[in-house]
């Protein structure tokens, strides 16, 4: 393990994490630096970004739903042949589950166990000298964290960056760089995040102006010097233990639904299943293509139904295709895809749409409801997620409501993140399974 590894973190959720991130993958890129990416936390969306800028895919890290020693196998091979590792964190730097310390799902769990040092990214929109004291604060939370410099973003005029820059000094905080209070350098967002990258046919452009402003107003010589290699104690020694932690695969050929309306699926559960000789196959709803006949599974994950569901409706090859396949073989749905296996959707204008019927469950997106947080989920019986008694962690984020549960049989017992029973979750019928639960690691 001996690529450098810097994390990007920040007091807030909206300072410009992934902005910076992506600018710095983008801009030390240029200079012919072979530079991966991770994302702390459950985010997928950020994580395409990342993925866009640096050429190669980006996977997720959680300190809350993964252990310490699967951690250390992402870090692991993510870092393996490259010059430097860009780590992005998930909302403040320090925000996580009450009462987990160590294991919250705060990008700083992360930072601390392994040894990363953290850049603060400060939006110092309505303030100046007091991003020093901001800085400081995150400096001194914890000792065992490590706050190599700062970036200052959200920059009005020369007089701002001026009086923050003496903020910084003060409070013996390095400054690194900063960026301009400019749209152009922000990325549009939508109810569950950034809008996606797959979505942007501007995006490479995008990309570029980022990298050259980022070159120009970042010490780039400086933030390759402060990275430095994760601590092989952080749970390296645990790799070949836990290296296997994400959910089996739930069959040896497996059909992936990928699109604009089904793209939230992890890179770390893609790469276990391959490592276990899986094949997946993925097809598109959108284009209206019904599951491949030759394989033995369906999985839909999650992604923005919601925004497509005329689309999906009218995609008659696709529903029918996937009924035929849930006849004999299993059909699993997450979130998103939970919902298509519903009996309909209902859009953000209040159009009910006839959805695949493969269970008796109805949804809507019109009176939106914020559902968010980690989730520990137990098996009911044997399904897609494991073996009857399977604790698997993972997480809910959904503005969707269940306006009739159905009858279908329930699969999980759910917990939140601080170990508070939620009730039954999800239902089975006949090959057809589906929840809003995300899963992304099996417990350990």
């Amino acid at each position: 393990m001996t690529a450098p590894a810097l994390l990007i973190g920040a007091p807030r959720s909206g300072a410009g994490k992934t902005t910076l991130s992506v600018g710095i993958i983008a801009a030390l890129s240029r200079r012919g630096r072979h530079v991966r990416a991770l994302k702390c936390g459950p985010d997928y969306i950020d994580s395409a970004f990342h993925a866009a800028a640096c050429g190669t895919e980006c996977a997720n890290i959680d300190s809350w739903a993964m252990s310490s020693g699967h951690m250390a196998a992402i870090l692991r091979s993510t870092a393996a042949g490259v010059d430097i590792l860009i780590v992005e964190s998930a909302m403040g730097l320090f925000d996580g589950v009450a009462g987990n310390r160590g294991r919250s799902g705060a990008a700083a769990d992360i930072a601390i166990r392994f040894g990363i040092p953290v850049v603060l990214a400060i939006d110092i929109a309505g303030q100046a000298q007091s991003a020093g004291a901001v800085a400081r604060g995150f400096a001194s939370f914890d000792p065992g964290l490590e706050v190599a410099g700062a970036i200052l973003n959200g920059v009005a005029s020369e007089r701002h960056l001026r009086m923050a820059s003496e903020g910084l000094e003060t409070a013996g905080i390095e400054r690194l760089g900063w960026l301009p209070r400019e749209e152009r350098f922000a990325f549009p967002d939508r109810h569950l995040g950034l809008v996606q990258a797959r979505e942007r046919h501007d995006l490479a452009g995008k990309i570029e102006a980022l990298a050259d402003r980022i070159a120009d107003t970042v010490d780039l010589d400086r933030v390759e010097a402060l990275a430095r290699p994760p601590l092989e104690g952080g749970g390296f020694d645990a790799v070949d233990r836990f290296a296997t932690c994400a959910v089996d695969p739930p069959g040896q050929r497996i059909a992936l639904a990928e699109d604009d309306a089904f793209s939230f699926f992890y890179t770390h559960m893609a790469a276990e299943w391959h490592r276990r000789g899986a094949e997946i196959v993925r097809f598109s709803p959108l284009a209206d293509e019904p599951p491949p006949g030759d394989c033995d599974c369906c999985w839909l994950p999650g992604g923005y139904p919601e925004l497509h569901a005329g689309k999906i409706a009218a995609a008659r090859r696709f529903l029918e295709g996937l009924a035929a396949f849930a006849e004999t073989r299993p059909v699993h749905g997450e979130c998103g895809g939970y919902m298509v296996l519903g009996r309909t959707l209902e859009d953000a204008d209040g159009e009910v749409h006839e959805m695949a019927g493969l269970m008796g469950h109805r949804t809507s997106f019109r009176d939106r409801k914020l559902h968010l947080g980690y989730r520990r989920a137990i098996t009911r019986r044997d399904c897609v997620l494991g073996r009857a008694g399977t604790a698997v962690r993972g997480h809910e984020f959904h503005y969707a409501t269940l306006i009739d549960e159905g009858t279908d049989e329930a699969f999980l017992e759910v917990f939140d993140g601080e170990g508070r029973e939620l009730g039954s979750g999800g239902g089975r019928r006949g090959n057809a399974t589906g929840t809003f639960f995300h899963a992304i690691a099996r417990e350990t």
